[in-house]
This record gives C-alpha cells, structure tokens and sequence, in this order.
C-alpha cells in the first residue's frame, strides 16, 4: 500500500493522506514542534483535542538528553512521551549548525560540542539514523548540512552535494524498514542547484522529499520563488515537507504552490511571549487596553480556550508572571493553526481554495493591535 495518497486536487494544491505505523496524517498538515519530547507547556491530550495528528520531535536535543538510548529503553518517543499518533524527528543537522559555535565539518560528519555541557561530539549520517531509529520516530529525516543565507553559489553548491552524499549514506543505512525516510532538498535560492538537488534525491528514492534551506533569513518572495520552480520538479507522489515553516500566510503561499506538510516553534513560542494568533492579525495579550476585556481572544473562535476564558484574564496571568498564561495562549494558538490546516483542507476539496486564501489574508491583515 502506497503511503501517501492525493485525495484532490485545486491547482497546485494537494489534499492527501499520509500512512503511518501510528495512524493517518490529513495534508496539508501542521506539525507542532515538541523539541525535548513535549510541545511546551501542553498535555499530549489537550493537543489531540486541536486536531494536532503529527508531533515533531528533535534529534539533536533528545541525544544530549535524556539520549535515545534512554527512550529506547523506555519502550520508545510514542510511549516516553504519551503520544501514540505519528511522530517526525529532524536529523539534528539544523541545531547542530545553529546552535553549536564549535563545530567542524568533514566528509565523515560532523563534530560539535554540546551547548549543555561542552562535551564533543560526533554525528555522522549513520548516527543521526540510528538516533532515530533508537526513537522510533515514524517519519525519519535525512543528516543534511543547512545552507546558511545568504550564500554564495560556490558555497550553496559545495553545503548541497556534501548533503546529497549524506543522503545517499542516510538510504543504505535505513535499508528495508516500515517507517518512512524523507530526503532534503537544498540548493540555496539557486535553480539549477535546487534542481540538480531534486534529481539526486529522487535517484537515491525517498518515501517523502523536504525543502531545506528557506526561512533561514530570506525574505517570504524569495522563498516563493524557489517554491514555484522546486515544487513542480518533486515526485507527484511522495509528500512535499517545508522545514521550520511558518507564519499563517506563509503556509497559505506554500500550500498553494504544492506543499503538504509544515512545521514550527512559532505557534508555542510567541504563547509563551503574549502573541496570540487570531482571525483578525496577531495581537499581543499584554497590551493595556485587554486589561478590562470580557472578549476571548479570537471572537471568531469558539476553540475551548476561547470558550472558557477572558482576553482580560489571559492579560492578567501575563502581567503576573503566571505560567498558566502561556499554557493557555499557546494551546489557543495551536488551535488556531489546527483551525486554519482544517479549512485549507476543506477548500481544496471543494476547489475553493483562491477564495478561502483570499478572504482569510484580508482578515488577518486587519491588525487588530
């Protein structure tokens, strides 16, 4: 059986069905990001009740702690972590780059020093696999190095044929196993580089292929840009992933240029900093005027948070420092996101898409703060 299906089609916009070993995945989906084995500050349960269908979970953060040996005893992420839907772990190659200010890169892999203790360490794609596998993850992803941006053409071609040659040492490591393996395509802002990228992916044979390199810095038109020339050259019929992606209209543009799946930290870390996500504009919980405010956050939710509680006292447990406000803010959030995949799914059935997008980005460039 095949384990991704297109169920229909509106323009360049897919509506799908991804099949896992932990159950279906409805596309174009949102993935919340649970980097150290929880999306903070919300029960696994309460994130079921959002519509939430996939997790990602982080490579990187979980070998430095608890390590994945520990999770593997511990009967795997799905059963550590009290979450029995699908599951996606990144390679760590992202947080390796990013976070480590040591590092030195071979042909071999990758060494870098721990940002918790300063112990060295090395990552070669077989490790990063096996880390993954030790997870149980459903859905692996490749070791790729991230090409920072900007870039020369020089250095985005050198950073993606290491990260193909990783690719291919990725494949024969995982060799024949029930769960998937996505490749990553990078190439800078670069056509030919992202194209020649695609093709080596696509030669290697993956279960799913993933844009990297975007939302690194580049404005959102030069990463629709690539999006218009590097969608059209995936396999029709694997999913398409944009990694760490996105702003609400960001997901919007990218779904309409042929992406499935998206995930990000922003949904949960602006939660925990005041910024609430509605209908109207992104509007900051802390701001005075929400003091006296018997209204929810987004009167066009009727999301169980917005049910039960007030904008004002959403304001009050931020200006008190309680943390229950950023749970709150946060679920709301994911909520919102889960709201806005649901509708993006529904209009591409309906071939409503254009109109869907249309009015949503009206709406929400209201700016109601």
């Amino acid at each position: 059986m095949s384990k991704f299906k297109i169920l229909a089609k509106d323009g360049n916009a897919r509506r799908g069905v991804v099949n896992t070993l932990h159950g279906e995945i409805n596309t174009p989906a949102f993935m919340p990001v649970g980097t150290a084995a929880t999306v903070k500050g919300i029960f696994t349960d309460d994130l079921i009740k959002t519509g939430s269908e996939i997790l990602l979970g982080n490579t990187y953060h979980l070998m430095l702690r608890p390590t994945s040996e520990v999770v593997k005893e511990l009967g795997g992420l799905h059963k550590f972590m009290n979450w029995d839907r699908p599951i996606l772990t990144d390679s760590g190659g992202y947080q390796v780059f990013s976070l480590s200010e040591l590092r030195k890169l071979t042909d071999k892999g990758v060494e870098f020093r721990s940002h918790i203790d300063g112990k060295k360490i090395f990552m070669s794609p077989e490790d990063s696999i096996q880390i993954q596998m030790n997870l149980n993850s459903d859905i692996v992803m490749v070791l790729d190095e991230c090409t920072p941006f900007p870039a020369t053409y020089d250095e985005a071609k050198k950073s993606m044929l290491l990260s193909m040659d990783w690719a291919k040492r990725c494949k024969t490591y995982f060799g024949e196993n029930k769960n998937s393996l996505f490749g990553i395509v990078q190439g800078s802002i670069f056509e030919d580089l992202r194209i020649d990228s695609i093709n080596k992916l696509t030669d290697i044979g993956f279960d799913g292929y993933a844009v990297g390199g975007l939302a690194v810095g580049e404005p959102q038109e030069e990463m629709f840009k690539v999006l218009d020339y590097v969608c059209p050259a995936l396999p029709e019929d694997n999913p398409h992933y944009l990694m760490g992606v996105g702003k609400p209209e960001d997901i919007i543009g990218a779904v309409e240029r042929g992406i499935d799946m998206f995930d990000c930290v922003l949904p949960t870390r602006s939660g925990r900093t005041g910024q609430g996500f509605t209908s109207n504009g992104p509007i900051n919980v802390r701001n005075a005027k929400y003091k006296l405010s018997d209204q929810p956050i987004d009167p066009n939710s009727n999301n169980p948070v917005c049910e039960k509680y007030s904008l004002g006292y959403i304001h009050h447990l931020f200006n008190a420092k309680e943390m229950l406000g950023g749970m709150l803010l946060s679920l709301h959030n994911i909520y919102f996101y889960q709201e806005m995949m649901q509708g993006i799914r529904k209009s591409i059935e309906d071939g409503n898409l254009s109109n869907f997008n249309r009015d949503f980005r009206e709406k929400y460039n209201s700016k109601l703060d």
